[in-house]
């Protein structure tokens, strides 16, 4: 088990023009408090292999700032986050995941994306959720012991969603492979079932909740 305190604060960066000054009129603010504005996103979190950790909040509340920064906590050659994966327009879905055929086909039936044609094409050319299976198939062959997700599931159907959180859950328990993503929607969480779930609310700290009770 591993622990991490992470932090970011962001300050005021703007320019006070005539318009900034009009509404801060309107709302009764003043020059000095908003340009002395401090947010602070920070969490203190244990982390076991294997885990899945979510972090759930409203957009805006800073569930990106949260994972960003457990990413950096983590040796660069054993993460991969899904958002940082390209989508090639030169060679076919199959070719652009590591492994032989049988280890190809289950790490893209792990993400769903089943499609005889979708497999075929070029990544470039699928649909935003076909890239997003896309990107958690070549991500599961890397067999990078942590994986980072943000907006996990979010451009797929409900039922999707849930699918391919179920197989991301057998994945994880049967590998050891550590996924740490970041929701709006909590629909899919009864079949993710996280381990570690961050609840981020804007201006407030996280509250942390663990599956096990030992961990609270």
């Amino acid at each position: 088990m591993a622990r991490f305190t992470v932090a970011k604060t962001f300050t005021w960066q703007g320019t006070f023009t005539d318009k900034v000054a009009q509404v801060c009129r309107v709302f009764a603010l003043t020059e000095d408090w908003v340009r002395d504005r401090r947010e602070t996103h920070n969490c203190t979190v244990e982390i076991n292999q294997g885990d899945i950790v979510c972090i759930t909040g409203r957009s805006g509340s800073g569930k990106s700032v949260l994972l960003r920064e457990l990413e950096q906590c983590f040796d660069a050659e054993e993460r991969i986050n899904l958002n940082e994966i390209e989508t090639p327009s030169d060679r076919t879905v199959v070719d652009c995941i590591e492994g032989d055929v049988y280890s190809t086909l289950r790490a893209i039936s792990i993400a769903g994306l089943n499609d005889t044609m979708a497999v075929l094409n070029q990544p470039s050319n699928l649909s935003e959720g076909q890239k997003w299976r896309f990107r958690l198939a070549v991500a599961i062959s890397t067999g990078r012991k942590y994986v980072f997700a943000d907006e996990f599931c979010s451009n797929l159907s409900r039922v999707a969603a849930s699918a391919i959180a179920y197989k991301v859950w057998k994945y994880a328990k049967r590998t050891g492979t550590t996924f740490i993503v970041a929701a709006s929607a909590k629909d899919f969480l009864c079949d993710l079932v996280p381990d570690v779930i961050i609840s981020k609310a804007m201006y407030e700290p996280a509250q942390v909740t663990y599956k096990d009770t030992r961990r609270q």
